[in-house]
């Protein structure tokens, strides 16, 4: 049977700028402190201040968290605050915070801010709520089994918490726990077809526009980029699906989002050996982060219009695969000889690129867990990034470092398109050998881009998963790029 789209978990969340006068609090009620590494003597003021005094002398000072028992029992997580804490610190400080809590199973958090910094408790505040609902999200689990769902309901936040901005944390969840859902999915779960009746359903609950350019439209508008990578597929369910979104009737150019959605990758003719097949069900992830930015960017009522496209396939093996030397024609006019069947996520993504660019949008963000030479450059903690705008540099990087989705630009510089010169076509698609793929790969793909377009390419490779969790999300699968994405938007309109 196919599973659900997800909703958000119930979470119940109060502010009171109080902070009780006694913490001795019901079973089942855990405490998380808020203090500032600074000014640690503010909790000599506390209920418990001789009991915290004497229980943190067990504990060497740079410790940090501390999880205690209260004098009543109840679960203590204190976390000393650094007055610049903010995007991945903060977020990562928040889950280590939460996380003995939800192990002890408590059914509510009450957060006591003994801060001095208003702006600073109101960041811990956000992250300690987008931790809780990473926390609490079940992904897909294929079982008869009964799921153990956390029982943690509600989040009572009390001192100067009212400038915390929850909608934007519960927004861009809903965004992340999406696009961590479809990942996790299996390739049988989650084929072309079936990933399109989820998103058409999902465009349907939201009040999206919708557009699909299956396979026999795309013949017809000589997109052979994107169908060479499907030709040997036993179905024709693959291609690109457009979702339109709008808040209002205004005619002005939409912003556009762009993922690759490759949901099971063999390598094609040069196919993958050993174990390299193994988690190829998740190649689609940078589709499912773009379709998640999207749904974030629709429950924060964003006030730009916004096109998601997304590049559906599976490369697949057999007797029409396309082969190494072959030449194909995209969708732009552009003619690409083949070098490796294994790098399909460019050519998907080439001719969706130029099918954006039809009707030039404002800007386009694309991501594509697309090579294996960012994750050798950046390890798996932060994000890829190339532009054709120099001066978003220093942009992209600010964005990433406040909203805790670390991204980091490469160099976009046109003498790499030396090295991808064909005899017989008018590019090739990568090198034959070499290193910086990452960066070839993005000067391929800024072929079909229209110059007049600020484009910005995270490969996101490095970030499709990371054993443990990264930041506030517990799970191997990271779903990362959506808050990137919400921060980065707001960035472009603001321009």
């Amino acid at each position: 049977m196919k599973p659900k789209l997800p909703k958000l978990p119930d979470l119940k969340l109060d502010v009171d700028h109080r902070i009780p006068a006694s913490w001795d609090f019901d079973t089942g009620v855990g405490l998380i402190l808020l203090v500032s590494d600074l000014h640690r003597e503010a909790m000599d003021k506390a209920p418990w201040a001789d009991y915290l005094k004497l229980r943190l002398a067990d504990f060497p000072k740079s410790a940090n968290p501390i999880l205690i028992s209260g004098p009543r029992g109840t679960r203590t997580s204190i976390g000393f605050v650094s007055a610049d804490a903010r995007g991945f610190k903060a977020l990562s400080q928040a889950r280590a915070l939460l996380a003995p809590l939800m192990a002890e199973r408590c059914r509510k958090v009450n957060v006591i801010s003994l801060l001095d910094l208003p702006g600073t408790a109101c960041i811990m505040a956000e992250a300690l709520v987008s931790a809780a609902y990473a926390a609490l999200f079940q992904l897909p689990r294929l079982s008869d089994q009964p799921e153990d769902k956390p029982p943690l309901a509600a989040m009572n936040f009390y001192g100067e918490f009212e400038a915390a901005d929850f909608r934007y944390a519960k927004a861009t969840a809903e965004g992340n726990n999406l696009a961590r859902w479809l990942t996790q999915l299996p390739g049988n779960y989650l084929t072309p077809s079936i990933y399109r009746e989820y998103a058409q359903a999902l465009a349907h609950q939201e009040g999206w526009e919708v557009e699909f350019y299956d396979c026999d439209q795309l013949e017809q508008m000589k997109a052979g980029a994107f169908l060479s990578v499907v030709q040997a597929s036993p179905n024709r369910d693959a291609g690109i699906l457009q979702l339109r979104y709008r808040l209002t009737g205004a005619e002005e150019r939409p912003l556009a989002l762009v993922g690759k959605g490759i949901c099971f990758d063999t390598g094609g003719s040069n196919l993958k050996t050993g174990g390299s097949m193994l988690g190829m069900h998740g190649d689609m992830q940078g589709s499912a982060v773009a379709l998640g930015t999207l749904l974030a960017l629709t429950r924060l009522n964003f006030p730009a219009p916004v096109d998601c496209w997304l590049a559906l396939a599976e490369n697949h093996i057999g007797s029409r695969a396309v082969k190494c030397n072959d030449v194909v024609t995209a969708l732009n006019g552009t003619t690409i000889e083949l070098i490796n069947t294994d790098a399909e996520g460019r050519m998907v993504l080439a001719d969706t690129l130029a099918l954006a660019c039809r009707k030039p949008p404002r800007a386009i963000l694309d991501y594509a867990t697309l090579t294996g030479a960012v994750v050798s450059s950046l390890g798996n903690r932060m994000a890829g990034a190339l532009t054709n705008r120099r001066h978003w540099v220093e942009s992209i990087i600010q964005a990433g470092e406040h909203c805790g989705e670390r991204v980091w630009p490469f160099p976009y510089e046109d003498d790499y398109d030396d090295d991808l010169k064909s005899e017989v076509a008018d590019t090739l698609q990568c090198r034959t050998a070499g290193a910086g793929d990452h960066i070839y790969a993005a000067r391929f793909l800024g072929r079909f881009v229209d110059k007049d377009v600020g484009w910005l390419h995270v490969d996101m490779a490095s970030t499709g998963t990371h054993k443990g969790g990264l930041a506030h999300i517990p799970s191997d699968i990271q779903g990362f790029g959506v808050r990137f994405g919400v921060e980065w938007f707001n960035r472009v309109i603001a321009e």
